[in-house]
């Protein structure tokens, strides 16, 4: 996929932001990390993508996935592939 915008919105200690990161670093997505905690204004633009405070929170070119796991962020990213053809 050549998305040109993914960024990933984490909380450092979030067990399942970890394992977002862990799928996209196996499969070699170029992605930026965004530490909400350590940034009150990236804290509020994940809100206002996502419309709530979990995360994580990936953006891939506008579009949003929330409060994931690994195999919904699996789905989600086949999905983008796919319409990426």
């Amino acid at each position: 996929m050549n998305a040109t915008n993914i960024r990933l919105f984490v909380k450092p200690w979030c067990g399942w932001c970890q394992k977002a990161v862990r799928w996209l670093d196996a499969r070699g997505v170029d992605y930026e990390t965004v530490d909400v905690t350590a940034d009150a204004a990236a804290f509020d633009e994940m809100v206002r993508l996502s419309g709530q405070e979990l995360a994580p929170v990936i953006e891939v070119d506008g579009q949003i996935l929330a409060d994931f796991g690994p195999e919904e962020l699996a789905e989600f990213w086949a999905k983008l592939e796919k319409g990426a053809k």
